[in-house]
């Protein structure tokens, strides 16, 4: 055993994360293991690989965020959790503000981050191609979704 082992092991208490048998291992959620019962909002489909529904994570959720060609969620946000996210494939607009007037667009490299208790949609500006991203937020997959909004008020927005 190293050195580095010993103290990880003496730093703190991960008793929580402990397997039936006691001992704490990581967690590998498998291709198509993933939970896919998790909070979702309009069109916007949330698939979870590390959660507290199939993991021992108590303070992340972790996952993939798709939206279909010319799809948008619905106007909502995250309660008290920050939000951070990558985006893998596509061109994603997140709209904000009064009447969401005000959006940030974002493309395949590009990362964001989402305050906790903003208000917002997420739109795939493409009517061709899926909007595909990676989101971690902490500490919990909160959505709470609010009143759905015309498409006409989100700028150049338009559906397949």
């Amino acid at each position: 055993m190293t050195n580095t082992t010993a103290q990880y092991r003496t730093e703190g208490d991960n008793s929580i994360y402990a397997q039936p048998d006691g001992q704490v291992i990581p967690v590998v959620t498998h291709a198509g293991d993933e939970d896919t019962n998790t909070a979702q909002s309009g069109d916007c489909v949330r698939v979870s690989g590390v959660s507290i529904q199939h993991t021992p994570a108590t303070k992340l959720w972790f996952g993939q965020v798709s939206n279909t060609p010319g799809y948008r969620s619905l106007p909502h946000h995250h309660g008290e959790a920050e939000t951070g996210g990558y985006v893998l494939r596509g061109h994603g607009r997140i709209y904000y503000g009064e009447n969401y007037q005000q959006f940030q667009d974002m493309r395949a490299g590009d990362w964001v981050f989402v305050p906790p208790f903003m208000p917002h949609v997420e739109a795939n500006m493409s009517v061709t191609e899926e909007l595909v991203w990676l989101t971690a937020r902490t500490p919990e997959n909160i959505v709470v979704n609010l009143e759905d909004v015309d498409d006409v008020i989100l700028a150049d927005y338009r559906r397949a």
